[in-house]
């Protein structure tokens, strides 16, 4: 029996990523989508994408020959329904956020112990002094080593630390 995931959710919000000259003005829409993309664009290009404590600029090349990048935002606590299936991680589930049964689960925010990150004077000095804290990065699921290691980026989202979850699947197209 594969491995699962199953995590409760009672709040969530999603946004449909398409390009920014079309991108739906209402606040309250969280769904993203990126276009389609097919192995003969290679890539992903999210552009900036905002993290709750963060930004970060996302592109990445796509596991399947024809997909779709779908961003999906929860408020925590969240629940997502996926396994592992020839080592991805596939959703078992439609959820509320927008993810679909088949969907690729790609990348989550991550939180992690690890030293002031930048190049001023403050956090070079904070580096010296050992000071350690929380950061925040995203965590690329194609590359975990198993199972586990998803599961402990995903449940690193805790309410201590941040008010949402972000994210990103590879959806089939074809």
């Amino acid at each position: 029996m594969p491995a699962s995931l199953l995590l409760w959710l009672p709040a969530s919000s999603a946004v449909l990523f398409t390009p920014a000259s079309q991108m739906p003005t209402p606040a309250s829409r969280l769904a993203v989508r990126a276009p389609a993309a097919t192995m003969a664009d290679k890539v992903f290009k999210l552009g900036e994408l905002e993290l709750g404590a963060g930004k970060a600029n996302v592109a990445f090349k796509p596991l399947m020959d024809s997909s779709e990048a779908v961003v999906v935002r929860y408020k925590l606590p969240f629940g997502l329904n996926a396994e592992s299936q020839a080592g991805r991680v596939v959703v078992t589930q439609d959820g509320a956020g927008g993810e679909r049964v088949g969907d690729v689960l790609r990348f989550t925010t991550r939180w992690s112990l690890g030293l002031p990150q930048g190049g001023g004077l403050v956090s070079t000095a904070a580096s010296f002094g050992g000071a350690i804290g929380w950061q925040l990065s995203l965590f690329d699921v194609a590359k975990a080593r198993n199972f586990d290691e998803v599961v402990e980026a995903l449940t690193s989202n805790t309410e201590d630390r941040t008010n949402q979850v972000t994210l990103i699947f590879e959806r089939p197209t074809a």
